[in-house]
């Protein structure tokens, strides 16, 4: 553990509860507190492996992986590769640049080209809103779902509130600022409901341009002023701006950007003294965040995320497989 303090422990399964029934994971929304609680649990093991010498676990062994990217990716792809790798699964890579929806085959086809081949569990990036869910319902495999445009991005909030767990020892009662490009991230909206969800004040900072309509909806505080939405945080998260989904004129220019919104050291000291900074990446440096505060090695956890996200993707594989495997689930780790 990076913290020094005991964590505080996750909401436990009540008795005569699966701990995760769900054949798929889309998103967080609709997950329950001990769910949620479940799958940080099981990532925690695999944080030990991946720091062992010997990195490798052999249960998904004969099971098939296809990581199925419609939409570039370099760290949640390599990740989720890195992740069914080490437990032993056979993991297959299909880019947006080898899909035949380039040459014009409708999404359902492809779906059920990829279950035709019989995998055992796949991974999803799609552009589109709602396209992983579209795909696991025509598929008799789990689905795991990597990022589905505005919608969800459930892993990531996981390792997220993982780095935080295991950094600050707790994630209920802490003050947790989501600062950026609100309105286009799916990072953004599944950390609103992991967080709210296992007990954390969450405030959403943003420009007036990119905060979403009704996202008091979502349990969090907007602010548009930074050094407000700052103030006492214990963790600040900041968000890329996506300027592949920005079809208007969302700001002035990326150096005003950066002069209201940048994080920067002297912004940071409207935080908590022990504020933690956290960023999905890429990052983009001098528009969203300092290098003096993302490469500041006592308060950033960037990397750190990087390294739980791996823990994470082995946590959901492992979990959503067990059925496949013949591995009770109603059981933890075998």
């Amino acid at each position: 553990m990076t913290s020094a303090a005991q964590p505080a422990p996750l909401p436990a399964v009540p008795p005569g509860v699966h701990p995760f029934p769900h054949a798929h994971l889309l998103g967080i929304e609709g997950l329950k507190p001990w769910e949620i609680g479940y799958l940080l649990n099981e990532a925690e093991h695999w944080v030990e492996l991946s720091r062992s010498a010997h990195k490798r676990d052999e249960r998904l062994a004969s099971l098939t992986q296809i990581n199925a990217f419609f939409e570039n990716s370099t760290r949640t792809l390599l990740s989720f590769e890195i992740a069914g790798k080490r437990l032993g699964a056979d993991v297959v890579n299909m880019s947006v640049q080898s899909s035949s929806m380039k040459k014009g085959e409708t999404l359902l086809d492809t779906a059920l080209t990829l279950n035709a081949m019989h995998p055992d569990v796949i991974v999803i990036r799609h552009d589109a809103s709602g396209a992983v869910a579209l795909i696991a319902s025509k598929v008799d495999c789990p689905v795991l779902n990597a990022g589905d445009g505005r919608h969800e991005h459930p892993t990531q909030a996981l390792l997220d509130a993982l780095t935080i767990r295991r950094r600050k020892g707790r994630i209920e009662g802490l003050k947790v600022a989501i600062c950026g490009d609100i309105l286009h991230s799916r990072v953004a909206r599944s950390n609103f409901h992991l967080l709210a969800a296992l007990g954390a004040e969450v405030r959403a900072v943003a420009p007036p341009t990119l905060m979403p309509v009704g996202i008091e909806r979502f349990g969090v505080t907007a602010f548009t002023d930074m050094n407000a939405g700052l103030e006492g945080a214990d963790v600040i998260m900041m968000l890329r701006l996506q300027r592949e989904r920005m079809a208007g004129a969302y700001l002035p220019s990326e150096r005003e950007y950066f002069h209201f919104y940048g994080l920067t050291a002297k912004r940071l000291a409207t935080a908590g003294d022990n504020v933690l900074v956290m960023h999905p990446g890429p990052m983009n440096r001098g528009v969203e965040i300092e290098s003096q505060v993302a490469d500041d090695i006592a308060r950033s956890a960037i990397t750190e995320q990087v390294e739980m996200g791996v823990a994470v993707r082995m946590a959901c594989l492992d979990v959503l497989t067990r059925a496949r495997r013949g591995v009770d689930g109603w059981e933890a780790r075998v």
